[in-house]
């Protein structure tokens, strides 16, 4: 085999609670994730030699350091003796855009890169390395329904996770390269609140999607005051989602501008919001 091709789908925060902020700086989270039937498509062509070339309708908007790239480098790193290759990203999705894109990219390499070596892939500690490429990296590269916690290291998977239909929203404004940590900048965070206490179990079990999204509407997003003031154009966003008829709840997914809308008929809410926001990125999903 040749050439691998992975699916490297949209991550979403259901859920994200900070509960403090670290003495390295960084902030402890807990956050519900799930993973919608939309992203981007990774392919690896390990007959070609290693380089990688974007297509797709965001393409052209990916600035400042190449993840893949990153990633490619310290997996040659990890096991000089793994065989790399050719990666074309077809970017489908939105970047800096609070859904995992550029983490769930490099996530898919990961993957894509560990099927081609099966002989030599137990030499490679892959969580360690997912995390050394950013917070997101370890829970896409799971690619499955997850507890996140710690900052964003320890992942716990969480088995038959209700399936939810909803439509993610984007409205493709200008942000900045720095957006997330510029939200995280604008938090308040409490001081941890488990500093040598294990982090908070996973929610569940779901018995109906009605506990389920009761849970994500008790729960919420700590970051969304922060990122309002980041990026004021996530009020626009959540408002048209929630005025649509159906909206059983809105948030905000990551640091925004994303969010979601679930909805039972999610593509007739999709088809609203759209016609009234023609220039925004609408695209009904199924959350699993």
């Amino acid at each position: 085999m040749t050439v691998i091709t992975e699916f490297a789908a949209a991550k979403v925060n259901l859920t994200l609670e900070v509960l403090g902020k670290r003495p390295d700086g960084y902030h402890d989270i807990a956050s519900l994730v799930a993973f919608a039937d939309v992203g981007d498509i990774v392919t690896l062509d390990t007959s070609k030699p290693r380089s990688v070339v974007t297509t797709g309708p965001f393409g052209g908007s990916i600035a400042g350091e190449n993840l893949i790239e990153l990633t490619l480098t310290k997996l040659a790193q990890a096991a000089p003796g793994l065989q790399l290759g050719a990666i074309t990203l077809q970017k489908n999705l939105p970047i800096v855009a609070g859904i995992g894109g550029g983490s769930a990219d490099a996530a898919a390499v990961m993957r894509a890169v560990r099927r081609a070596n099966h002989d030599c892939a137990q030499e490679i500690d892959w969580l360690k390395l997912a995390a050394s490429l950013g917070a997101d990296v370890p829970v896409c590269f799971g690619n499955s329904a997850a507890w996140m916690t710690g900052v964003g290291d320890q992942i716990q998977l969480i088995a038959n996770l209700l399936r939810l239909t909803a439509v993610l929203v984007n409205p493709l404004a200008a942000m900045p390269a720095d957006k997330t940590a510029q939200v995280f900048r604008a938090l308040a965070a409490p001081q941890p609140r488990f500093p040598k206490a294990d982090p908070p179990p996973p929610p569940g079990p779901f018995p109906n999607a009605h506990m389920l999204v009761d849970y994500i509407a008790a729960h919420g997003n700590g970051l969304d005051a922060a990122a309002r003031r980041v990026a004021p154009v996530i009020a626009d966003v959540l408002r048209a989602l929630e005025s649509t008829p159906g909206c059983r709840h809105a948030a905000m997914s990551g640091g925004g501008p994303t969010c979601f809308g679930i909805f039972a008929d999610h593509d007739a809410a999709a088809a609203a919001i759209k016609h009234s926001n023609p220039a925004w990125w609408v695209q009904p999903v199924m959350l699993h």
